[in-house]
């Protein structure tokens, strides 16, 4: 067991309270995971959470980031030369998608704030973004002309808002996918040679 930098416990139940959390913000969404409920199920007293955590935020804030971090790991497939590139693109814009379905699903109006507050997400996602960008052009099959920097953050935009929209809407998994790469490859076409 230790202690961290603000004195609160840091030892298996600090990760057992994160685990039930993880759980009910994906079986009741993360608006409804409350301290009561995860000390219910954890069979603990107040004492035990505000030992650990400072409050419900805090343990969500982990949660998501855990949540973030998965899906970033998952993202990591490198572009191999002779593949299809612009498929390639497609494919990884529409894992991106499928991934940050469930988890705007889960933390729904919770992760859209905490993502556009989130300097290290806009920043993580954009330098992705360029450096395929960038691969395309090395590859000589994106225009030239095309500003990488603009492009990337326009692509995020992109993303973003038609994830935010799907969600929001209840459109189901399948539909969205079907409909995002339709309008990803709109996009995509506007930037090949």
């Amino acid at each position: 067991m230790k202690k961290n930098e603000n004195q609160l416990i840091h030892d298996s139940i600090s990760e057992e309270i994160i685990k039930i959390a993880t759980r009910l913000v994906k079986s009741e969404g993360a608006h409804n995971v409350t301290v009561r409920k995860i000390l219910k199920e954890l069979g603990a007293t107040n004492r035990v959470f505000y030992n650990r955590y400072h409050n419900i935020g805090e343990v969500l804030e982990i949660v998501y980031k855990n949540s973030v971090y998965r899906m970033h790991n998952a993202l990591k497939k490198e572009y191999e030369p002779g593949q299809d590139f612009f498929e390639y693109v497609t494919h990884i814009a529409t894992l991106a998608l499928t991934n940050t379905y469930e988890i705007n699903l889960y933390f729904s109006s919770y992760m859209f704030e905490h993502a556009s507050i989130t300097t290290f997400n806009f920043e993580w996602w954009t330098a992705r973004i360029k450096d395929l960008i960038e691969i395309g052009k090395e590859n000589n099959l994106i225009r030239d002309d095309v500003d990488s920097d603009a492009l990337s953050y326009s692509v995020w935009c992109f993303c973003r808002g038609y994830n935010a929209d799907s969600v929001i809407r209840e459109v189901s998994l399948k539909e969205a996918i079907k409909n995002f790469r339709y309008g990803f490859s709109i996009l995509i076409d506007g930037v090949k040679k």
